[in-house]
């Protein structure tokens, strides 16, 4: 049975600043801390059926296809070649306006655990709500990142200036 977790929050950066770098399926290491690079490997730079490997700092890698995009609000994406202890995973990224100056980013995750009862049992406990935070560090990079254009490099931006992009 699949399961399913995600996260929102509101920033106070324009959803075209961060539609603009989402449209960008190349550059997440610019935004997430843990992405060390995100090369596109087909022929296809955006949208429907584009596809990147991310290599993470921690010396492993996933391959995401663009299976569902929406122009100027997000897209859909299969996850394969992971090293992970899933059967499947779909994630996806949307931005929403909620004014000219704000909006809401959400990122949500479908995935079945390999194992059984156990497996499930394991993403319930463990691996939904680590998403949940990993989930967090991308939303705030990434909003930090459309904001300002500094590539984090392995590191969040400071409280201070996260509490500048935040809306609580």
């Amino acid at each position: 049975m699949a399961q399913h977790t995600e996260k929102t929050i509101k920033v106070n950066v324009p959803a075209s600043k961060i539609w603009e770098v989402l449209e960008d399926f190349s550059g997440a290491e610019n935004y997430s801390v843990e992405i060390k690079t995100s090369p596109i490997i087909n022929d296809i730079k955006s949208g429907l059926g584009a596809k990147r490997k991310c290599s993470f700092s921690n010396g492993t890698s996933l391959v995401e296809e663009i299976i569902e995009y929406k122009e100027g609000k997000g897209y859909r994406m299969l996850l394969s070649e992971s090293s992970m202890p899933m059967k499947y995973m779909k994630t996806a990224m949307w931005v929403k306006e909620i004014d000219s100056k704000s909006s809401e980013i959400t990122m949500e995750a479908e995935f079945v655990m390999k194992g059984g009862p156990f497996g499930w049992l394991m993403g319930a406990l463990m691996m939904a709500p680590m998403m949940k935070g990993l989930f967090n560090g991308v939303m705030t990079g990434l909003a930090s990142y459309s904001e300002n254009g500094k590539r984090l490099d392995g590191k969040l931006p400071s409280k201070e200036e996260l509490a500048k992009i935040l809306i609580k």
